[in-house]
Order: structure tokens, then sequence, then C-alpha cells
């Protein structure tokens, strides 16, 4: 992968550039899922944010959880969801999901330093996602969440790379210059 694609991956569709890892230890927590499953997503996130050297903790002290997986059948299922409002910063969120037919919808949110302070993942398991196999989702749900991609990205030994390379503690948590992704390019190479 060289610095144009990894320039590509964190290009917005308006054209900004954002390349942002978490600034805080990742404190998951699954809604919506049966245990065998919630098995498979917990070792997932463990074993991939070990892998960025990154560290997974029960309980953010600020927050509680920070990384929060959301699992429905159906948008409207988010309408019981106590100040889905508040937490999103979105009135509506399941209204509009469901007239844009989404399956997936990511938003975090960022610490001073531009650092992931938090992530929201919701996935519509009623539509295009019903068929997927646990452990690949949960594989692409980890990598979603553990950068900001400007795009959908598909899980590959390159983009564990890229990660991992992301997580260098001599980067910053967050850039907003393209220039970022000749850095992280490099390390890839070494």
């Amino acid at each position: 992968m060289d610095a144009a694609a990894v320039e590509r991956m964190f290009t917005r569709p308006d054209g900004d550039f954002l390349c942002a890892r978490w600034g805080r230890p990742v404190a998951p927590v699954v809604f919506g899922l049966a245990e065998d499953s919630l098995d498979i997503f917990r070792a997932a996130i463990r074993a991939g944010y070990a892998h960025a050297g990154h560290p997974v903790v029960d309980t953010d002290p600020e927050m509680g959880a920070n990384l929060m997986l959301f699992f429905v059948r159906s948008w409207d299922e988010l309408t019981g969801v106590p100040d889905l409002d508040r937490l999103t910063g979105l009135p509506d969120l399941p209204a509009r999901l469901g007239r844009e037919g989404a399956d997936q919808y990511r938003l975090f949110r960022f610490d001073e330093a531009g650092g992931i302070r938090a992530c929201l993942v919701f996935l519509n398991m009623g539509g295009a996602l019903a068929e997927a196999h646990p452990a690949a989702l949960a594989e692409r749900v980890m990598m979603q969440s553990a950068l900001t991609f400007g795009g959908d990205i598909t899980p590959s030994p390159e983009l564990a790379a890229l990660i991992r390379a992301a997580y260098d503690p001599v980067l910053p948590v967050a850039a907003t210059q393209p220039a970022h992704a000749l850095r992280l390019a490099a390390r890839m190479a070494g």
C-alpha cells in the first residue's frame, strides 16, 4: 500500500483528510447480540487492539464505555435506546438511517488533541449484514473503529499493518494534512 492509497483511505467525501486513532484505552460494550456472537466480538476487539499495541480496558473512568456497538434488526429498534439523541447529537437518527437504506453507521467523538474519545457503531442485521459471518463482521467492525477511515474498508493484512503503523507512539494521535500518509506508508514498508 503506497502513500497515495493510504491518503485515499483517510480522505472523506468532502475532500478533507483526517487520520485519528484512539487517544485513550478502548472500553467496549456491545448491545443486541446473543452470548455466542458476543464472545466472538469481544475476542476480535481485544485481539485487534492488541495487534495495534493499544490497550482495551473494562471501563473508561470518564464515560464508562467509549466504544459502543449497537446491533438491531431494524433501525426502528434504536428508538428504544434512552437518550439516543443526546448520545449521538443527531435527532431522528433511526428514521434518517431507514430513509437512506443504510446497513451501518459509525460516529466518532474526539478529545482536545484530536484523538478518538468515543466511537458509536450501529449495525442493522435485518438487511445486507444478515448473512455476514460473525467473525468476519467482528474483524471489520474492530478495524472500522480503530481509525477514522474516510469510507468503507475491507479487512486485509495490509489494513492491519496500516492500523499498527498509525498506532506508532511517535506519530500524533490525529493528523489533518495528507502528508501524514507518507509517514504511515513509510512505517508500513519498514
